[in-house]
Formats: C-alpha cells, sequence, structure tokens
C-alpha cells in the first residue's frame, strides 16, 4: 500500500491556503509523480496563494476528455494540526479526505494504468491552491480550461456508503451596509435615522426567503453597528449567505434582496448591497445521470449517488455545461475539524473504480454503453 506513504508525504506538509510555501511543496510532489507518468506540466503561477497545476496527458483529437479536479490546500494554519497517524481501519491527518486522499486516489488508479501498459491519453487533472477560501482566484481558470472538456470527475470525500455526488448546492455570500444618522440618543431621538432599527427589519425580511421544502437557506451569519447605547446608530452591516438548489430559486431570492436593500424600513436611511454568487448551483440532470448507470456497467457494481448541501470546484465546472460527478475520493468523516479521518477499505475500492473508468475512457473515448460500442 505504497499510497498511504505517499498519502503521509503530503499530509505532513502543511498547505494551509494561506500557505504558499507549503501548497506549492505539495504541489511538486505530484509534479514529480506525474511527471514519471508521462504528463506535461503547465504551472499557473500566483504571488499569495499556491500556484495552480494542469496536468495534460497525450491527445487525440476524435475522441472525448476527461479531466480530473482537485484542490492542494487544506484550512489548519501552521502549528494547528499536523499530525498523521494510521490505524487498522482508519488513516487520520488534515487532508486525508479533503482532499489530499482524493488526489491519492486518482494518482494510485493512474499508476495501476501505468503497471498495465496502457498509454494515458485524453485524461487531464487540474489541481487549485485555494479550493478551501471559496476559489476566489481559481474559479476563472478553472471556468476557462472547463471548455474543453466533455466530462469532469471531482475526487472530493465519497458519502458514507460511498455515494458519489450529482449534485451540489450553490452558494453565494452578501454584504448590505446600511446608513443613518446619528443622534444624541435623550436629546435629540427623533433627529435620528437608526440604521440598528433598519438592520433588523431587513434581517427579517431576509430570513423570511427561506424554503426549507426547495432547499433554499438564507442565513444571517453576522450583525454589527452603532456606536454606544446613548447614540442613534449611523451605521450597521449585516452578512449573510444564500444556498439553493435550483436557478429558478436563485432569481427568486435574488430579486427579494434587492427589494428588500431598496426599499427604507427606517425614514431617512439607506442601504448598498455587495459580494455575490461564490459557486453556481450543480444541478441533477438527465446527463448525469445517464454516466452514473453507465459507469455502474462499465465498473460492473452500483453506483449510489447524493445531493450535497455543501459546495466545491465541481459546481464551477458544471456551471460551465460540462457532465461532471464528485465524490469519487476516500470515505471519510471530520473534515475541517482536528478529527478528520478516512477508511483506508475505501481507498482500495476507490482505486479500482477510477482505474476501471479510465481505461474504459482510453480505450472507448467515451463513457457511452450501447450500439456506438458494439455491446
Amino acid at each position: 500500500m505504497q499510497y498511504l506513504k505517499d498519502l503521509e508525504s503530503i499530509v505532513q506538509i502543511n498547505s494551509y491556503t494561506k500557505n504558499k510555501r507549503g501548497v506549492d511543496r505539495v504541489g511538486l510532489l505530484f509534479d514529480k509523480w506525474l511527471k514519471e507518468l508521462a504528463f506535461e506540466i503547465t504551472i499557473h503561477k500566483r504571488d499569495d496563494i499556491g500556484n495552480h497545476r494542469h496536468y495534460t496527458s497525450k491527445k487525440n483529437q476524435h475522441k472525448k476528455r476527461l479531466l480530473l479536479l482537485g484542490h492542494l490546500d487544506t484550512v489548519f494554519p501552521e502549528g494547528k494540526f499536523e499530525e498523521f497517524q494510521i490505524d487498522e481501519n482508519w488513516v487520520y491527518g488534515p487532508g486525508v479526505c479533503d482532499m489530499k486522499g482524493g488526489n491519492i486516489v486518482l494518482l494510485e488508479a493512474l499508476k495501476e494504468l501505468k503497471k498495465e501498459k496502457i498509454a494515458i491519453q485524453n485524461i487531464d487533472i487540474l489541481f487549485v491552491s485555494d479550493e478551501e477560501s471559496g476559489s476566489d482566484d481559481s474559479k476563472y481558470l478553472t471556468s476557462e480550461l472547463a471548455k474543453d472538456y466533455d466530462y469532469c470527475f471531482v475526487y472530493e470525500a465519497a458519502g458514507k456508503n460511498m455515494e458519489i455526488v450529482t449534485a451540489r448546492k450553490g452558494v453565494g455570500t452578501f454584504f448590505i451596509d446600511i446608513e443613518g444618522k446619528a443622534a444624541h440618543a435623550g436629546n435629540h431621538y427623533s433627529d435620528g435615522y437608526d440604521a440598528n432599527l433598519e438592520l433588523s427589519y431587513k434581517l427579517q425580511k431576509l430570513v423570511n426567503l427561506t424554503d426549507l421544502e426547495k432547499g433554499t437557506t438564507v442565513n444571517v451569519g453576522k450583525v454589527e453597528g452603532g456606536i454606544g447605547a446613548n447614540t442613534i446608530s449611523p451605521h450597521a452591516h449585516l452578512v449573510f449567505e444564500l444556498r439553493y438548489t435550483n436557478s429558478g430559486e436563485k432569481e427568486r431570492v435574488l430579486n427579494a434582496v434587492n427589494d428588500i436593500v431598496q426599499t427604507s424600513f427606517v425614514y431617512g436611511t439607506k442601504a448598498t448591497l455587495s459580494g455575490g454568487i461564490q459557486r453556481d448551483v450543480m444541478q441533477e440532470n438527465e446527463e448525469s445521470l445517464r454516466l452514473v448507470k453507465n459507469i455502474a456497467h462499465i465498473a460492473s457494481q452500483d453506483i449510489l449517488y447524493e445531493s450535497r448541501g455543501g459546495v466545491s470546484d465541481a459546481n464551477i465546472v458544471s456551471s460551465c455545461g460540462v457532465v461532471t460527478l464528485d465524490g469519487f475520493g476516500p470515505y471519510g468523516d471530520g473534515d475541517h475539524t482536528i478529527y478528520e479521518r478516512a477508511e483506508k477499505s475505501s481507498f482500495k475500492s476507490r482505486i479500482e473504480l477510477s482505474k476501471r473508468l479510465f481505461k474504459y475512457f482510453i480505450e472507448h473515448g467515451d463513457f457511452t454503453i450501447g450500439e456506438k460500442n458494439g455491446e
């Protein structure tokens, strides 16, 4: 199980998103491993975060192309959580499931192809360096590169029952700044325009946009404002998050938010909106479900699938029209905590699944099943 030693080598390197040196050190190890598999490497250099890395194999212009997507960064700064441990059933450490473990799965599956003397073609890899902080830089690169691919497999962690992911909610973060007018709360109360009071009205209106039956949530996660108890508040600020399962709900909420921002519930106050959608929704569709069915046939096993409320870079690629499935990594839990772990047996099953799918894709130039492939 050399791949667990490879996993240990990258887990022991702190690759917190803002630790450029550490993220790039992890990237250099993958450069070495993937060069041995004849991948060409394009480095997209960045000054303040780790470099993004695009690995390309030989191309057959007459066949479809598959992108494998992962990220190199993790969530803990240096000195906070850097251990790697292993026991009979689990491996523990930052990134073992989110998602250094997933990156190792795809790497090992490709190594298995080389052992079988199968030339890798039309399968490329993109590792970004800022997924854990929202992909604010890499999303533009990912969107641009995605145009060249027909399929994308993302190696975030599998579900508890080894589910892959066919849908993820879209997410946006927004800020509302409210301007009022300060006044002495005792002597000139009526002269003030209370920004805090305006915030309270807007907060309630925002939260009421939540529709749990449709999977839409609006959460006001932070509020602040005012100067002190004896002053009418001249300013207030709130931060809210929107999550949604379809484009119709996104439009409904965004239109309502604009109305809320433009409406002054307290005379004299004004508000401005900033922020926006970070990752658009990854919606389940006929193409993604057909792909699930086809890979189950190819792998000769049942493939369970699920929707998730959390987001990943799968949202970005899916939004570009690429048929995208996520959750091809190992099963784990405790991600983003000091209890993160991944199940050892899930590595073996995921590596085998990926190897079979890669082999079929290389041989057939697609994941289609039926008349086209003479089956």
